[in-house]
């Protein structure tokens, strides 16, 4: 079959729908093609446990300005967890136990010591690249420059284990520049970056802004339609997709997670800048999972290690009978969300007295459609690759909060990357 459209975009997340929603309006014809059976990409709220339970995407703050804007124009509501009662955490083998703001006043001096010159290596945090100093310390690993401090044994345990909840990856191989970057978006302060990347959600979850944007996107989106083939230049684009379905466009946008663009062949071939992140790989290859305990509980939080299969556990919903919490660990493969036993021996690092009735999550690292979490560069990545990955190649473009510049990883870049590309197709012409 033969068809065409002004634009193909590839792939329904977040970014394709701010695409096609960008470009129907100015008047284009869109055709948005996704693999999943479903909208959104990574963000994915589904109801599990009786309750709207984010298995990817989740946090959101008016300090992230581009999904902060959609959610005040949508008039979309947002709540945020039970605050933590009590803190959990580890010296070495021992487990300490206190209040949020005791655990907080722990990490405040080597937190600040790491982060000490975050606005002078990242003064614009919207155009990263755009300073010279970025390149000096972006072989460096979060792990490298938390070492550099010489931390008593209880503040380099409790710093290291906060990183790997933003991180989801072992810090050994997170690029230093994803911590200065996320706390560059948030003028320097670390307490604001912890919060703003961690706290606030919406309240009937992220499927509301993902139907929101569908449904404004003047376009035709078809799920369970997988892209196998691009064709580009500078003169248009053919689609084909699995099923042999060819499609002339004049323009394409590819809005994939950087580690499966490997899965489309293109023809010409991608420049290395583009294909060999993909190789590398993000640094991101943790788990999140959800767990249903026995309650009444506690609202309560705990940091283990990146040597645990789950490093960072908190509250999220409390019930009459029962709480629901949700974990990260550094590493998938330590861990499967559907495992209740290795969950419960998990959570039993700090408390024994929890019992687990139920454990669930998706596996992104295993997911062909995804092959990550969210973005966290490592170590030279953004800057050798950043710049080319943003950039088009003739009648190709690419979105996505992978490549994102203010928060990459997060929803807000996804907004972000997909209003810069529509806006690079219609001033462009």
């Amino acid at each position: 079959m033969q068809e065409s459209a002004d634009v193909v975009v590839v792939g329904a997340g977040v970014a394709g729908l701010i695409t096609a929603r960008e470009l129907g309006r100015a008047g284009k014809h869109v055709l948005v093609l996704e693999a999943r059976d479903r909208l959104g990409g990574r963000v994915w709220t589904d109801e599990r446990f009786d309750r709207p339970l984010e298995m990817g995407g989740t946090w959101v703050h008016w300090l992230q300005p581009h999904v902060w804007a959609e959610i005040s124009r949508l008039g979309l509501e947002v709540t945020r967890g039970p605050r933590p009662e009590k803190a959990y955490w580890l010296a070495g083998d021992q487990v300490r136990t206190g209040t949020l703001d005791g655990f907080m006043e722990l990490i405040d001096p080597g937190m600040r010591r790491l982060l000490s010159d975050t606005m002078d290596v990242v003064p614009r945090p919207y155009a990263p690249t755009s300073s010279p100093a970025l390149a000096s310390v972006d072989g460096a690993t979060v792990q490298d420059k938390l070492d550099e401090l010489d931390l008593p044994v209880e503040e380099y345990n409790a710093n290291e284990a906060a990183w790997v909840g933003h991180l989801n990856a072992p810090p050994s191989e997170a690029g230093f520049s994803a911590a200065l970057r996320w706390t560059a978006a948030t003028a320097g302060s670390w307490h604001l970056m912890h919060e703003a990347s961690a706290v606030f959600r919406l309240t009937e979850g992220t499927r509301a802004l993902v139907s929101a944007l569908a449904e404004e996107a003047r376009a035709e989106i078809r799920t369970s339609t997988t892209v196998s083939r691009i064709e580009h230049g500078d003169d248009g684009a053919v689609v084909t997709t699995a099923d042999g379905s060819r499609i002339t466009a004049g323009r394409v946008v590819v809005s994939l997670p950087q580690n499966i663009l490997p899965s489309v062949e293109f023809s010409p071939a991608l420049p290395p800048g583009k294909i060999a992140p993909a190789e590398e790989k993000a640094a991101s290859q943790g788990v999140k999972v959800w767990i249903r305990v026995r309650g009444p509980i506690t609202p309560f939080f705990a940091y283990s290690s990146a040597q645990h299969p789950l490093s960072v556990v908190r509250t999220e919903f409390i019930g009459q009978d029962d709480a629901v919490l949700v974990a990260f660990g550094a590493d998938s493969t330590r861990i499967s969300p559907d495992d209740r036993d290795a969950v419960q021996k998990a959570l039993n690092v700090w408390r024994d007295d929890l019992e687990v009735l139920d454990s669930t999550g998706h596996d992104w690292m295993a997911d062909p459609l995804s092959g990550e979490t969210w973005m966290i560069h490592r170590p030279g990545q953004v800057s050798r690759y950043l710049e080319e990955q943003q950039r088009s190649e003739g009648g190709l473009h690419f979105a996505g909060s992978d490549h994102a510049n203010l928060w990459p990883g997060f929803i807000d870049g996804a907004v972000e990357s997909g209003l810069r590309v529509a806006r690079q197709i219609t001033v462009g012409e």
